[in-house]
C-alpha cells in the first residue's frame, strides 16, 4: 500500500513528479491538462520521456491521471457528449505515452435524459471511447458521492455499468474513493462498518475490481449526498475509521491518492504513512 496526493502541473507535466516527490509522495495523480477545459499542455515522445525521467529521479513507484471535470457521458448535450467522448479517449492517449498506470473518470448525470436513456447513452459512449484502445494505461469509474442523478453512486449502479455485455470485454475497473462512497451511505467510520462496505463492494462489484483508491475524509456527514473533502481525521469518517480501512488485509494492495487542499496535505500524507506502520 503506496500512499500520494494529486499535483500539479505548474511549470510543465515533467515538473508533476518533482513536486511529488518533494512532499513526500510515493504514487501520484495529477490532470493533464486543465480540469475546467481550455488549456491543453503538449504531450509528446519528448515530453513523456523527461517526465517518465523525472519519476525515477522523484522515486515514484505509479502514478495516475485525473479526466477533467466537465466529463458527461449522459448529457442531452451531443456536443457534450461527443466532447466527453473525445477528451476522455485523448486521455487515455496521453496517459498511456506518459506511462500512467491507471486513469480514472467521473461519468456525468442523467440529468435531463432520465436514468434509462441515460445508462444506454453511457454504455454507448464508453464503447466508442474504448474501442481500438491499445494504450497500456488501465481505465477507471470513479464512485460518486451520489448527488441528484450523478452516475456511479452505488455500487450496484458501477457493477450495472461495468458488466453490460458491449463493455464487459473492456474489463473496466473502479477508483474507489472514501469521501464519495461515505456520502452515498457506505459507512468507514468502524472497523465493522468498514468491514461490512468492503463486503458489499465485494458482493456487488468484485475487489479484484478496486485497483486504486482516493483517500479523503468528509466534511459533510454520513449519506450526505454531497461531495465536499476534509483532512485526514478532521471530518466526518474519522481517524479510526482510516486505521480500519488502511489496515485492511483486503486492501494491502491498494494504493491511496489523497485529494486534501494543499494547505495541511503534507500533515496528511504524514497521517496515514503512521497509520500504515501502526502507529
Amino acid at each position: 500500500m503506496l500512499f500520494g496526493t494529486h499535483v500539479s502541473i505548474a511549470g510543465g507535466l515533467p515538473n508533476a513528479p518533482l513536486i511529488a516527490g518533494k512532499i513526500g509522495c510515493e504514487v501520484f495523480q495529477l490532470f493533464t491538462r486543465s480540469p475546467q477545459g481550455g488549456w491543453t499542455p503538449a504531450c509528446n515522445a519528448a515530453i513523456a520521456a523527461e517526465f517518465k525521467a523525472n519519476c525515477k529521479k522523484a522515486k515514484q513507484k505509479e502514478w495516475y491521471v485525473h479526466t477533467p471535470y466537465f466529463i458527461n457521458f449522459a448529457s442531452d448535450n451531443p456536443r457534450v457528449k461527443h466532447a466527453s467522448i473525445s477528451v476522455v479517449r485523448q486521455e487515455l492517449e496521453r496517459a498511456s505515452l506518459l506511462g500512467a498506470k491507471y486513469l480514472m473518470t467521473h461519468l456525468g448525470s442523467y440529468a435531463k435524459l432520465g436514468p434509462d436513456k441515460g445508462f444506454k447513452q453511457v454504455v454507448e459512449a464508453l464503447d466508442a471511447t474504448l474501442a481500438g484502445y491499445q494504450g497500456k494505461t488501465k481505465f477507471l469509474i470513479e464512485i460518486s458521492a451520489g448527488a441528484g442523478d450523478i452516475i456511479g453512486g452505488t455500487f450496484a449502479g458501477v457493477a450495472k455499468i461495468i458488466n453490460h455485455p458491449k463493455l464487459k470485454k473492456y474489463d473496466i475497473n473502479v477508483c474507489f474513493d472514501t469521501q464519495h462512497a461515505f456520502a452515498s451511505g457506505y459507512d468507514l467510520r468502524t472497523p465493522a462498518a468498514v468491514d461490512a462496505t468492503l463486503k458489499e463492494f465485494d458482493k456487488a462489484i468484485g475487489l479484484k475490481k478496486l485497483k486504486m483508491s482516493h483517500c479523503n475524509d468528509s466534511f459533510t456527514e454520513f449519506n450526505s449526498r454531497h461531495d465536499k473533502h476534509a483532512h485526514i481525521g478532521h471530518g466526518k469518517i474519522g481517524l479510526a475509521g482510516f486505521k480500519a480501512l488502511l489496515t485492511d488485509r483486503r486492501l494491502k494492495n491498494v494504493n491511496f491518492i489523497l485529494e486534501t487542499k494543499a494547505d495541511l496535505e503534507i500533515n496528511d500524507l504524514a497521517t496515514v504513512k503512521k497509520i500504515r506502520a501502526g502507529k
